[in-house]
C-alpha cells in the first residue's frame, strides 16, 4: 500500500492549515439539534414513510425492497426490538445521523481551513435546515442518508488537504454503507467521477487505492444489488412514479426547483450558494461545485424530490462559511455583520417549521384506519376470520395497519402497491380477503363477490372479498403497481 504525502510544486495551491475543531460552540449546536429533536420525538404517531420502516423491519426484513435498500428497515427492526413500540427510542438513530451531519459539516469547513466561527456558521447552517428540521428525527432512509454524503465529503476535502490515499478505502466503504441506505449515493459517486475526469485533480482517478475504495463500495453494495436484480429492478421503475407525483406532492417542476433551494434554510441557502462559487476558484475541489451544480439540474430535469440535495448542503455551506471568513481576513467589512442575524433568523424559523413534522406524523389517518379494520376483522366469522388475508389499497394504508394495529389484532397487511407489491402473497389457504381502500376495484376481476363492510374512515371504505377464483401466485404479479393510486 502506498501513501504519497503532499509534495509542494510550483503550480500547486496552497493547502489551509487545519484548525483546532471548535468543539464548544459547535458542541452547543450539536447539542440543541439533538435536543430539539428529543422535544418532539417522543409524541405518538409515524410519518408513513416510519411506518413502512418499521412495517418491513418487523415483517419482511430483506436485502431489499423496491424502492429502498435495507439499512433503515433494518435500524427500525432493532429499535423496535429494543424497545417495542416505543416511537422515541425507535427513532433515537435518526436523531444520531441528524447531529453527525452537523458535527460532519464542522468538520469539512475545518479542513478547508475554518476558524471557529465558519465551523460554527457551518454547524448552524446544517442544523437549521429546513428539511433536515422536519424530517431529522424520522427513521427514513432519506434521513439517514446526508450523514453518509457528508462523511463522503469530508473524506474527499481531507484527501485534498493531506493526500493520504488510505482515505480512499474509506471513500469506497462510505459509497457501499451508502448504497445500503439510499440508492442516490451511487449516482452522486458517478457524478463525482466524471467531474474529477473533466475538471482535475486527474491524479485521483490514477491513485491505486481509489479503485480498491471501489471495490470495497461494489461488495458492500452488492446484497441489495443482487436483490434488485433477482426482482427485476423495481427501483429502476421508479423514476417515472417519482416524476408523476411532482405536480400533486410538491407543484411540478417549480416547486421542486424552489424546493431543492428552501430545504437549506435562510442561513444554509446563501452560503450553500457562495459555497458553489467559493469551489469553483479552487483548482482542486472544483469537481465539487460541478458536481452539485449537475445533480441539481438532473434532479430538476427529473422531476426529483426537494430533498435529493440534503446531504450537500452541509459541504457547499462549510465552503461559503470558510470564504466569509477569507473576506474577513483580507479586510473586507462590509455586510460582515448579516452572518450572525441570519443565523438567528434560520434557528427561528427552524423552531416554527419543527412542529409541522408533528402534525405529518400524527396518527390522525392510521389509528382510525387500524381500528376500523381490527373492528371489520373481528365481526367476521371464526372460520372465515381464521384464513381472511388483510389488503390495503396502497403501502402506506398497509405500513398503518402493520403498525398501528394492535400486536395480533391482525395479521401482517398485503398490498399490491409498492413495496408490498414485491412481498409474499396471501396464503392459498382462504379465498377471503378484507380489503381496506377507495375502491376494490382491483379485485373485482378475481374475486366472486366484492361488498362494502364496515363503516368508512373518511374516503375509505372496508370490503369484503370472497371467492377467489384464481391462486394468488397467478393474479399478484398482475396486481403489483408502483404509482400511489
Amino acid at each position: 500500500m502506498t501513501v504519497t504525502a503532499p509534495v509542494p510544486t510550483a503550480t500547486a495551491p496552497a493547502r489551509p492549515a487545519r484548525p483546532p475543531f471548535a468543539w464548544w460552540p459547535v458542541g452547543a449546536v450539536a447539542a440543541a439539534v439533538a435536543a430539539a429533536h428529543l422535544a418532539v420525538a417522543w409524541i405518538p404517531g409515524w410519518w408513513f414513510d416510519e411506518a413502512l420502516m418499521l412495517a418491513i423491519g418487523r415483517h419482511h426484513l430483506a436485502f431489499g425492497s423496491v424502492d429502498q435498500p435495507p439499512v433503515a428497515p433494518l435500524v427500525a427492526a432493532a429499535m423496535d426490538a429494543i424497545a417495542p413500540g416505543n416511537v422515541l427510542v425507535l427513532r433515537l438513530p435518526a436523531i444520531l445521523a441528524t447531529v453527525a451531519a452537523v458535527l460532519l459539516a464542522a468538520l469539512i469547513a475545518r479542513e478547508l481551513g475554518g476558524d471557529t466561527r465558519a465551523q460554527t456558521l457551518t454547524a448552524l447552517a446544517q442544523g437549521t435546515g429546513v428539511w433536515a428540521t422536519i424530517g431529522g428525527h424520522w427513521v427514513t432512509p432519506y434521513t439517514l442518508e446526508p450523514v453518509t454524503w457528508l462523511a463522503l465529503g469530508w473524506l474527499l476535502v481531507r484527501w485534498w488537504r493531506v493526500r493520504d490515499d488510505r482515505l480512499l478505502l474509506a471513500v469506497g466503504a462510505v459509497v457501499g454503507v451508502g448504497a445500503e441506505v439510499k440508492f442516490q449515493i451511487l449516482l452522486l459517486a458517478a457524478v463525482l467521477v466524471l467531474a474529477v475526469a473533466v475538471l482535475g485533480p486527474r491524479a485521483l482517478l490514477t491513485r491505486p487505492l481509489l479503485w480498491a475504495g471501489a471495490g470495497i463500495a461494489a461488495v458492500l453494495a452488492a446484497p441489495t444489488l443482487v436483490w434488485q436484480a433477482v426482482n427485476g429492478w423495481p427501483q429502476l421503475q421508479m423514476g417515472p412514479v417519482v416524476a408523476s407525483e411532482a405536480a400533486f406532492l410538491y407543484g411540478g417542476r417549480p416547486g421542486i426547483v424552489l424546493g431543492m433551494l428552501a430545504a437549506a434554510g435562510v442561513l444554509g441557502l446563501p452560503l450553500a450558494l457562495y459555497g458553489v462559487w467559493r469551489l469553483a476558484t479552487y483548482p482542486e475541489l472544483r469537481h465539487l461545485a460541478l458536481t452539485t451544480v449537475v445533480l441539481y439540474v438532473v434532479f430538476a430535469v427529473t422531476l426529483g424530490r426537494p430533498y435529493y440535495l440534503a446531504g450537500l448542503y452541509g459541504l457547499l455551506a462549510a465552503a461559503g462559511a470558510v470564504g466569509l471568513q477569507r473576506r474577513r481576513e483580507a479586510g473586507h467589512r462590509r455586510l460582515r455583520w448579516v452572518a450572525w442575524p441570519a443565523a438567528a433568523v434560520s434557528a427561528a424559523v427552524a423552531v416554527a417549521v419543527l412542529p409541522t413534522s408533528v402534525a405529518m406524523a400524527a396518527p390522525t389517518v392510521g389509528e382510525p384506519l387500524a381500528a376500523a379494520t381490527v373492528r371489520a376483522y373481528d365481526a367476521l366469522p371464526p372460520a372465515q376470520r381464521a384464513h381472511a388475508a388483510v389488503m390495503a389499497e396502497s403501502y402506506i394504508y398497509a405500513a398503518y395497519l402493520d403498525v398501528h394495529a394492535p400486536e395480533g389484532a391482525l395479521p401482517p397487511a398485503v398490498s399490491s402497491n409498492r413495496s408490498y407489491g414485491w412481498f409474499p402473497p396471501p396464503s392459498d389457504d382462504g379465498d377471503t380477503v378484507l380489503y381496506v381502500g377507495s375502491t376494490a376495484d382491483e379485485l373485482r376481476p378475481w374475486f366472486a363477490d366484492v361488498r362494502p363492510v364496515g363503516e368508512p374512515v373518511g374516503d375509505t371504505r372496508l370490503w369484503l372479498a370472497t371467492g377467489r377464483l384464481v391462486p394468488w401466485d397467478q393474479l399478484w404479479p398482475s396486481l403489483r403497481h408502483l404509482d400511489v393510486q
